[in-house]
């Protein structure tokens, strides 16, 4: 009866250590399921997983690999404890993004690129801001900017994450273009106004970061 009690006291211990710190990576299976799957987040992460498996068996290689990649991107925020509201937003962002990739609505729907550059990349760049703080240090979390020029440093580094990220991104946009499919939409105009607008996104995301910032 005591070894039982020990045994249950030790399983608690534990559980609430994996809770207390979030970003340790639990060694049970069963306990990495519970935290991909734990708040809203954890729904849109299954919803993530369904998307590969219709891109696998309805939408082709190609649709396959963009919902592979945003699956991954998916798992992101719980390297940097993002709170459960920015991490199903930031998850719903790719996503919708990625369908109206794969279902040709960028190319219909003119303001609609301009739209997903402006509010899914400042969702990326708050998120990555989040997880560099929170897992290197190196730089200033908007938790910690108290002062004008900490505050304004906070903004230059989820502008400046965000516009490292656009780039990233259009550079895979012409690899994807000229080896794997060139219905991939790229142009000189269609790339600076890509950049101007996650440029703005990720400076307002770091400005609404230092707003909420206490519940971040």
């Amino acid at each position: 009866m005591t070894a039982t009690a020990s045994t249950v006291d030790g399983a608690a211990e534990e559980a609430g250590r994996v809770a207390r710190t979030p970003d340790d990576a639990p060694r049970n299976p069963r306990a990495v399921v519970a935290l991909l799957l734990r708040g809203p987040g954890g729904v849109v992460r299954a919803v993530g997983l369904v998307c590969v498996v219709v891109g696998l068996s309805a939408r082709g290689p190609v649709d396959a690999a963009l919902f592979a990649l945003v699956l991954a991107g998916l798992v992101v925020p719980l390297a940097g404890r993002v709170a459960p509201g920015l991490d199903a937003a930031y998850g719903v962002g790719l996503l919708a993004a990625a369908w109206c990739g794969a279902l040709g609505l960028y190319e219909r729907v003119a303001w609609l690129d301009v739209a997903a550059h402006l509010v899914v990349t400042g969702l990326v760049a708050a998120v990555a801001h989040l997880v560099v703080a929170r897992r290197t240090g190196a730089v200033v979390e908007p938790a910690h900017a108290t002062g004008p020029a900490a505050r304004f440093a906070s903004v230059a580094v989820t502008a400046s994450l965000g516009l490292a990220l656009s780039v990233a991104w259009e550079v895979g946009e012409y690899l994807g273009n000229a080896y794997v499919d060139a219905e991939i939409h790229v142009g000189y105009a269609d790339t600076v106004g890509d950049l101007v607008m996650g440029g703005l996104g990720s400076a307002v995301a770091g400005v609404v970061l230092l707003r909420r910032r206490s519940a971040a």
